[in-house]
């Protein structure tokens, strides 16, 4: 009797014998670390190192997090689906700061650099480094319905808009870039997260997979939600997108924590 194949699961999960990621998580590392001196740093050496220091946390956890997912989907895929993604928002960046599509209008300031055609190389790279971590929310929410495209897709995009509640305030409070028409939650307009939504569903439509190392993904978007948290309650005087960022995306990240044993 031939045998039968039944679909791979979306997570990684915890039945059977799943190859866990082994990451180079000393990048991660490096990471955790850049962020957690960030207002050290900018105390000693002022707001002039900010965008050197973002820019390493950046690279560090795209890298991380490329690593996470070519130890499951092979290294050809996680970066053909990086690179997808990096094309992809950097379009819809370029659009969006030059037309005011699909986020409002905007425009990035010249502290990133480099730049293509007025948006930062930089910014793709934060797109990717937490699309990722925002499809192993979905995946582990949605359990089974995962298998869904639109139903992932979207629970993806929620999970990773969640994000930008804590990122756009203080990005535009550091100006890094700045609205035209300045308004809605704590000086961004609400058209951007309207933008985030269509954005990251389409991506997570594209190139999410059906499975995912859920739990080291997880482990990221926790600790980029604490910290960002933590550093806007504490640190950035920033407490009112920190208080309801770091609860709407502290909530999700709970949520799909429940639903698992362990990272690895």
């Amino acid at each position: 009797m031939a045998a039968v194949r039944h679909p791979a699961p979306l997570s990684g999960g915890s039945g059977g014998a799943v190859n866990r990621p082994r990451p180079g998580w000393w990048v991660a590392v490096v990471w955790v670390a850049v962020l957690a001196l960030l207002p050290a740093a900018r105390g000693a050496l002022g707001s002039e190192m900010l965008p050197n220091g973002l820019t390493a946390g950046v690279l560090a956890l795209a890298a991380t997090v490329t690593w996470v997912l070519a130890q499951d989907w092979g290294w050809r895929r996680a970066l053909a689906a990086a690179g997808g993604a990096l094309a992809l928002t950097w379009l819809a960046e370029w659009v969006g700061s030059r037309y005011g599509l699909p986020f409002g209008s905007y425009h990035y300031t010249a502290q990133f650099q480099p730049q293509l055609l007025g948006v930062p190389l930089l910014i793709p790279l934060a797109w990717w480094m937490m699309l990722p971590p925002a499809w192993a929310v979905a995946a582990q929410l949605l359990g089974p319905l995962a298998q869904h495209r639109l139903a992932f897709a979207a629970l993806s995009a929620v999970a990773f808009t969640a994000w930008d509640l804590l990122l756009d305030p203080q990005m535009v409070a550091w100006g890094f870039w700045s609205w035209s028409a300045p308004g809605g939650y704590f000086g961004v307009p609400w058209s951007n997260y309207l933008g985030w939504l269509t954005v990251a569903g389409l991506l997570s439509y594209c190139f999410g997979r059906r499975r995912l190392p859920t739990g080291p993904l997880l482990l990221v978007y926790g600790l980029t939600w604490s910290i960002q948290t933590a550093g806007q309650l504490f640190f950035w005087d920033q407490s009112g997108s920190g208080l309801v960022g770091g609860l709407v995306m502290g909530g999700l990240f709970a949520a799909a924590l429940a639903r698992r044993r362990s990272f690895f």
